[in-house]
């Protein structure tokens, strides 16, 4: 899992990724100060770990990970190469989702880059440089593909006239992932790895963390969907990454909240990239395991060791809250809630498993 952070430059990027790693990286005061990518990783927040390590008494706790790319400032005409834009648009295409970092918050003492406070402005700039940028990608292809189709080869049409639909959905504003595909479409389409076919956050980075995502995009009249968009005070979220584990609990009482902005931010990012967790716990290690919602039994156990999906023959199956209520796997098993699942069955979010398999 990798999540590329964007914006234009001095909304707040680094400080976030800094915050999320705590890895220090460059977080000066003017533009570009970031010049190849930042990356890092950080764990995936679930109480439900340490809850299954004390019902197994485990030796050690190991959460899911997500990986964070900071991403160089993008600008207006970056599609062209401004502000060394074609360098910077090359980092993304590798990562999996896009969070969109738009300065929300107004500091005289804050260079912005085009010298004005604008979210609405700012966010369609990072949109229209990474459309344009599928546009230049997808044109490329379909001159490949006429040539390819003069020379005879069959798919070549097909290829072309799912392209041309892209090309003109992207035309009109809107991005590939809004595109009226097949899901065979989109598999070919994610082939071609388009920025804007990416699943993508918006993080409204505002000094005021009390505020709604909703009152800040009718502020300032984002055109970004409701859905897909929190928000943060990415200097209160640095301050916090610096207090220790212990303090942070009464750190967050003094601020009534339960949980850093952070975490909301990492699950956020898990979940835009449809993602559940399922687990492994014994004595000798509790483990959250990340797969794709839908994923099936032998598929989520190869996630664990090829082999035990190879030979995959059953999977043992409990709800992490009877585990927990019932003390562990022998508990849940005299109640009769430990199921026995197959090849077909589709793994569910907060499953704690056991697979047999044959060598």
């Amino acid at each position: 899992m990798k999540i590329g952070i964007v914006g234009l430059p001095n909304v707040g990027k680094s400080s976030l990724f800094t915050a999320l790693t705590k890895k220090e990286v460059p977080r000066e005061n003017y533009p570009f100060c970031t010049i190849e990518p930042n990356v890092g990783v950080t764990a995936v927040p679930d109480p439900r770990l340490s809850e299954l390590a004390r019902v197994s008494h485990s030796k050690k706790i190991i959460p899911t990970v997500i990986e964070f790319v900071d991403i160089a400032g993008l600008v207006k005409g970056a599609h062209e190469g401004e502000g060394l834009g074609n360098t910077f648009l090359s980092h993304i295409k590798e990562v999996d989702a896009i969070a969109h970092v738009v300065r929300a918050f107004e500091a005289e003492n804050v260079v912005h880059v085009s010298g004005r406070i604008n979210p609405k402005e700012d966010s369609e700039t990072i949109l229209l440089e990474l459309i344009m940028s599928d546009l230049d990608v997808i044109e490329k292809r379909i001159r490949t593909l006429e040539s390819e189709k003069r020379s005879g080869v069959k798919e070549a049409a097909a290829l072309i006239a799912l392209l041309q639909k892209l090309d003109a959905t992207l035309k009109q504003g809107k991005t590939a992932s809004d595109a009226s595909l097949t899901k065979d479409e989109r598999a070919l389409v994610k082939q071609l790895n388009l920025f804007t076919a990416k699943p993508m956050l918006y993080v409204l980075n505002t000094d005021d963390s009390s505020k709604t995502s909703s009152a800040i995009i009718e502020k300032y009249r984002l055109p970004i969907p409701r859905e897909s968009t929190i928000i943060l005070n990415i200097q209160e979220e640095v301050e916090l990454a610096g207090v220790a584990d212990k303090e942070l609990n009464d750190y967050l009482t003094a601020l009534s909240r339960t949980e850093t902005g952070l975490d909301t931010f990492i699950r956020a990012s898990y979940a835009i990239l449809g993602l559940i967790t399922f687990f492994t716990s014994g004595e000798k290690e509790t483990r959250a395991w990340t797969i794709k919602n839908g994923a099936l039994a032998p598929e989520s156990a190869g996630k664990i060791h090829s082999d035990i999906e190879l030979g995959f023959i059953r999977a043992e199956v409990v709800n992490w809250r009877d585990f927990i209520s019932e003390n562990g796997w022998n508990g849940a098993k005299e109640k009769g809630l430990v199921r026995i699942e197959g090849k077909e069955y589709a793994m569910k979010d907060g499953d704690v498993c056991y697979f047999r398999f044959s060598v």
